[in-house]
């Protein structure tokens, strides 16, 4: 079978349960569907009354070795320390492979999501996170990818030329702003800035409390980026907002790593290939019925209006002055 043009067609459950039992693992339980588009992942407990979490990879996203990569990725920040969430090792591997489906089990953490709006809790973050980047700048990924902004922009332009759904009123509008978001990034006067491997999609979401402790959760994204692209998806509200929330993040992160502030330059710059990203990424999954049925709005004309909107207010954005830290900072 293609890993390339496999679907999840075929990943029925009685598949799943099969590539379970193919590695020993029996659920007493249904597999309960967590929230997940890109992959497929179910928590369940087992016939021990074990608490388990298995994550159906997408086919033909990532290959062997980068699944393997974000893998050892993982198991070497629980090694040093980290609070996260590490594939299971059975039999000498972490990654399967059953009916041409790439998976991995994981323990389940029984945590609960991140409050965004609970700021106490963004030093805590601030702490993990700095512990997270101080372990990680020591990995260097061999095969997953490097972060280009300008390329990723370019892709994503590239796939919504094929989008059906963009109203032919806005299109020309839509296209036009993102080529002069890709003009204003090429001058823009930004500091070049070490990369390291991160965790690369670290929202709220992905960050679980267990006992008030940060934990980290789903590293599919993990790449070679700069530090600061795993702080400012924690950034949300007004800019005064984000200035306090910043500050506190920060607080904590420099308990355990430095900060280069020069770095806060980049985060409007990475919003915005961010948002271009999210709209390709639909696209390019609107065959998937996870897709249409979570996300509706993609189709409708307001959508793609307040996308335009969007862009245009990102395109000023990127000729402001950058988020500073607070004076008592």
């Amino acid at each position: 079978m293609n890993s390339t043009t496999l679907s999840y067609q075929n990943l029925t459950p009685e598949c799943q349960l099969d590539a379970l039992a193919s590695i020993g693992i029996y659920p007493e339980t249904g597999l309960l569907a967590l929230n997940s588009y890109e992959n497929r992942v179910y928590s369940f407990k087992d016939e021990n009354q074990h608490r388990y979490v298995v994550k159906f990879y997408r086919p033909g996203r990532w290959s062997e070795q980068q699944l393997l990569e974000d893998h050892d990725f993982s198991l070497n920040l629980s090694t040093a320390g980290l609070h996260l969430s590490a594939p299971i090792e059975i039999a000498g591997k972490t990654l399967h492979l059953f009916a041409g489906y790439y998976f991995a089990l994981f323990d389940n953490l029984s945590a609960r999501s991140l409050a965004v709006d609970n700021i106490d809790s963004l030093y805590d973050v601030g702490i993990a996170l700095g512990k997270l980047h101080k372990a990680s700048e020591q990995y260097q990924f061999k095969y997953r990818p490097t972060l280009n902004v300008l390329n990723e922009i370019t892709l994503s332009q590239q796939s919504l030329k094929s989008c059906e759904y963009i109203p032919n009123t806005i299109k020309p509008l839509l296209f036009k702003t993102i080529e002069q978001i890709q003009e204003k990034i090429s001058v823009l006067a930004l500091p070049k800035l070490p990369l390291i491997a991160i965790h690369g999609d670290a929202h709220a979401s992905n960050i679980l409390l267990k006992d008030e402790q940060p934990y980290w959760v789903d590293f599919d994204d993990c790449k070679m980026e700069p530090a600061v692209q795993d702080i400012w998806m924690l950034l949300n509200g007004t800019r005064n907002e984000q200035q306090v929330q910043l500050s506190m993040l920060l607080e904590g992160y420099q308990e355990e790593r430095d900060f280069d502030t020069k770095q806060l330059a980049y985060i409007e710059v990475l919003r915005t290939m961010r948002i271009i990203n999210y709209v390709s990424w639909i696209n390019n999954r609107w065959e998937d019925p996870a897709f249409y049925l979570n996300f509706p709005w993609f189709i409708t004309d307001q959508y793609w209006k307040e996308l335009l909107q969007s862009l245009q207010q990102q395109l000023s954005l990127l000729d402001e002055a950058p988020l500073a830290l607070q004076p008592q900072y």
